[in-house]
């Protein structure tokens, strides 16, 4: 696991009751991807966990057996809800975590940009060379087979709100993509049964969650449940 110092948690004096959100970055991403919605739910009340891992170096499983589980496990002990909020692949690894391990104060679950049910993106590179030596084992596991790791893992068992969207500024994936996407995932791929809500907004894959409409959502929904329970007044903000 990482050392500390590498890890964010922050925390403010809404206590008790004490509430931790676990935060993943994506594929090729790091810990510092997440910061700004690290520091939004920090000041919301909730103690925060920006989780970094090695995206391009492991597989999924590795992913969540090496880094996750420690610290689900702290965090159960401390902590009377463990909610979890992903982007893109870090969903995947929050899904395979929860399919095969106990998590018995789990709380909500936002994703963003996830590929549930994976990319036509990857499909369309995964055998090339580059695709390979950047993204690395995970990279390999997202495409949208049906023996695909995505598609394995069976609809949602949980409290899951999915936001999502549909702008896309690569041109590679106006021709790859089945319909609108963020240039990554199309957003019927980020679907998965079992879902609470979904939301589709104006962004692409790689700024979402530094979206501040987004980042209202997902703290909506952790609280409530829902998308804009009880902030129906609030104007959409721009990503």
């Amino acid at each position: 696991m990482q050392p500390e110092s590498s890890q964010t948690e922050c925390q403010t004096a809404l206590e008790p009751p004490r509430e931790i959100v676990i935060l993943l970055h994506g594929l090729a991403r790091s810990s510092s991807s997440m910061a700004t919605m690290a520091k939004s739910l920090g000041r919301k009340g909730y103690i925060v966990f920006n989780l970094e891992y090695p995206s391009t170096r492991l597989s999924v499983e590795e992913i969540a057996e090496r880094y996750l589980h420690p610290i689900v496990c702290r965090t159960n002990r401390n902590y009377c809800k463990i909610h979890f909020v992903t982007h893109s692949m870090g969903g995947i690894v929050v899904r395979h975590y929860l399919k095969h391990y106990r998590c018995d104060r789990l709380g909500r679950i936002v994703m963003l940009a996830p590929p549930n049910q994976g990319s036509e993106l990857v499909d369309f590179l995964k055998e090339t060379y580059l695709f390979k030596k950047i993204l690395g084992p995970a990279g390999q596991q997202l495409s949208t087979a049906e023996d695909a790791l995505p598609n394995r893992l069976g609809p949602a068992d949980f409290e899951l709100g999915i936001i999502t969207g549909n702008i896309s500024f690569n041109p590679l994936s106006l021709w790859v993509l089945k319909g609108p996407g963020d240039g990554k995932v199309a957003v019927k791929r980020a679907e998965l049964p079992g879902m609470r809500e979904m939301l589709v907004v104006p962004c692409n894959h790689t700024f979402i969650m530094q979206s501040s409409n987004v980042i209202a959502r997902t703290a909506a929904f952790l609280k409530s449940g829902r998308f804009y329970e009880m902030m129906k007044d609030e104007k959409q903000c721009n990503c």
